[in-house]
């Protein structure tokens, strides 16, 4: 391998609903990420890897920072942990208007990677102001470099990756350079199920709701899959399914029309509802759902 070939983690990180997922899925230039209005979407810690001849980038998306009241939370707060040890680089979003918080962001001050502070939706801020915003965070934050981005409208994304690059280490690739991501299909298939359940209920029911594959048979013609939504309790089971199934057949529509564009076939796919009692507390079902180890 070339002696200036770079390779590096990049781990993106904020709180909830920053638009984390949306600017992984910009820089990477594939949705590999869901996105929903709901704050606390992305669960599990997603790489996306962005590859040439002479760099290999491999972006983390990670659940946004927050206060464990579940097992579950642990979990994901365990996936922020262990990216943020392992990058080259961190890549922490805060959005418009949102003030330093000694709570979230302090651990910020110790780590060892360098920092591009990106400030995003700024799509949906005056242009005055900027500044005084920019002075905030350089005032409580050490960053290499701080940024007003939109992920939503690209505004200024194009300087986030000569600025990566830049800071990336010399070394070979982590992974073969024809990967895209370190999630099996399996995995994408359950999250693209679960993005539209985000889309579809509301109050606690995406929250209390997980998402198995059971079966996934890749034939040449069609791809096979069968579902299961699990829920925490019975009366949960009642409204995703709807009446006479109204609501599971909207979801598994639409859940299979973005499977066939992201795989790139037909696809078939069965949904069932089924109960996992309390599976956010308790550690065996979080493993089942491979939260855990």
């Amino acid at each position: 391998m070339d002696s200036t070939h770079k390779a590096g983690f990049v781990s993106i990180v904020g709180k909830p609903n920053v638009g984390k997922s949306t600017l992984m899925n910009k820089l990477i230039g594939e949705n590999l990420s869901i996105t929903t209005p709901k704050a606390q979407t992305t669960r599990h810690r997603i790489m996306g890897i962005l590859n040439d001849e002479n760099y290999q980038i491999v972006y983390s998306d990670t659940p946004g920072i927050l206060e464990p009241k579940y097992a579950l939370h642990e979990a994901m707060m365990n996936y922020v942990k262990v990216s943020l040890e392992d990058a080259d680089v961190i890549l922490l979003v805060v959005e418009w208007g949102e003030k330093f918080d000694a709570i979230a962001y302090e651990r910020f001050k110790s780590v060892k990677a360098p920092i591009l502070l990106l400030i995003n939706k700024v799509d949906k801020a005056p242009k005055a102001g900027r500044q005084e915003i920019i002075n905030h965070w350089k005032n409580n934050l050490p960053a290499k470099m701080i940024l007003p981005v939109s992920a939503y409208t690209g505004e200024n994304t194009d300087q986030i990756f000569p600025a990566l690059l830049e800071l990336i280490p010399l070394h070979p690739p982590y992974f073969p350079k024809d990967e895209l991501t370190n999630r099996s299909e399996r995995f994408f298939a359950s999250e693209i199920i679960r993005e539209k359940i985000f889309k579809n209920y509301n109050q606690e029911i995406p929250y209390s709701t997980e998402v198995g594959i059971e079966d996934f048979k890749n034939e040449e013609a069609i791809l096979k899959i069968r579902a299961t939504i699990f829920v925490e309790r019975d009366s949960q089971k009642g409204i995703v399914i709807g009446k006479a199934g109204s609501s599971l057949k909207k979801v598994g529509t639409e859940a299979r029309v973005d499977m066939e564009s992201f795989f790139g076939k037909k696809v078939f796919l069965e949904t069932h509802v089924k109960v996992a009692t309390d599976w956010r507390k308790q550690k065996d079902k979080l493993r089942m759902f491979g939260y855990l180890e």
